[in-house]
């Protein structure tokens, strides 16, 4: 499977164009989706960085407050190459007792609050994007109506470029390792060629039902997944709520995030999971090997408050996507050579 060639719903692009020219061309705000407690061991640090990422940020507080950076809590990655604003915590026995205004290498605090949790992986809702694309070409009728449609009916919920490494590595890098060529010690190495191999197959399934036109459509033997949730159940036979609940993004058909034991899936579902897997043997064996079981991903992704403007710097698009999702999805379904154009973020659980 080619990463950068993944079929398109919607049908060929209607823009061209060039991102990220500069940091401010993508800008991430995250959603947590919750707000301070107002009170309690931890500072809940809103911080608007630029030309760092996250793991950098992290351990800049880390060292400003004197503490382990184990002790830095965050959600989700953000890009380096971009203008992000992230939430961070810290315990309120440090070296710092005002955050108000503080500023380092690549970020500054915006915002210190008063919280009682650690913030941890995955703990928010989603991203807030708003991305402008320089030396905007396109058909503006063309453009609105394929906005209505993603509006309307979502857009595949591929894995990013970025999930992938530079060139593919950490997906080479895995390949290498279930072929018995390498042996990865390094927990982060070994985390992230895990979640390449996991994200190739499940792109490739997606890309089969993108192709058949049943990416955004229940059938029977399906898992569905409830919207902005991790809540997933079987659907073993269709009746009209059902199609009526999927058509209008309330639920979703999902795909494998392949591990150990059985699908979920049933029927001519699973028979073309199953095929998938056989053609990635090595992924799919390796990941069979590994401690991890067998979870669903939603194949479409819902975009939410969708909007876009032709400005004089070029077409800017502003959007919200829940945690786990990724802008090029998004993108790939609007740009001409979105995927190729570079590793657009904001990732991650």
């Amino acid at each position: 499977m080619n990463l950068m060639q993944l079929p398109c719903a919607h049908g060929i692009p209607p823009v061209s164009g060039r991102l990220r020219v500069t940091p401010e061309d993508f800008v991430v705000r995250e959603w947590l989706g919750f707000a301070a407690d107002g009170e309690g061991d931890h500072w809940l640090l809103t911080v608007r960085k630029r030309g760092a990422n996250t793991h950098w940020v992290a351990k800049q507080l880390g060292k400003l407050a004197q503490i382990h950076p184990r002790d830095v809590g965050y959600a989700g990655l953000k890009d380096r190459n971009a203008v992000t604003e992230q939430a961070f915590t810290l315990p309120v026995r440090s070296a710092m007792t005002d955050w108000s205004g503080v500023t380092g290498d690549g970020f500054e605090v915006i915002r210190a609050e008063r919280h009682r949790r650690k913030l941890k992986r995955g703990a928010l809702r989603g991203n807030e994007f708003e991305i402008l694309i320089r030396d905007f070409t396109g058909e503006i009728a063309s453009l609105e109506g394929l906005m209505e449609r993603i509006a309307a009916l979502g857009v595949p919920n591929y894995f990013g470029p970025q999930r992938f490494g530079n060139d593919g590595s950490n997906l080479t890098r895995a390949q290498r390792w279930f072929g018995g060529d390498i042996e990865l010690h390094d927990r982060f190495e070994r985390g992230f060629a895990l979640s390449a191999a996991r994200a190739a197959i499940f792109n490739d399934v997606l890309a089969e039902r993108v192709n058949a036109g049943s990416w955004n459509l229940l059938q029977a033997g399906d898992v569905a997944n409830l919207d902005g949730s991790n809540s997933v159940f079987k659907v073993d036979a269709l009746d009209d709520t059902l199609t009526e609940r999927c058509r209008i993004q309330d639920i979703h058909p999902t795909g494998p995030l392949w591990g150990r034991g059985e699908l979920a899936s049933q029927a001519d579902v699973a028979a073309l999971e199953r095929e998938v897997a056989q053609r990635n043997a090595v992924l799919s064996e390796g990941l069979a090997r590994i401690d991890m079981d067998q979870e669903r991903r939603s194949l479409r992704l819902h975009v939410s408050d969708l909007s876009w403007s032709v400005e004089t710097d070029g077409l800017r698009l502003r959007f919200r996507l829940p945690k786990g999702a990724f802008a090029t999805s998004v993108l790939h379904e609007i740009l001409q050579d979105a995927f190729a154009q570079g590793h657009l973020e904001a990732d991650e659980e």
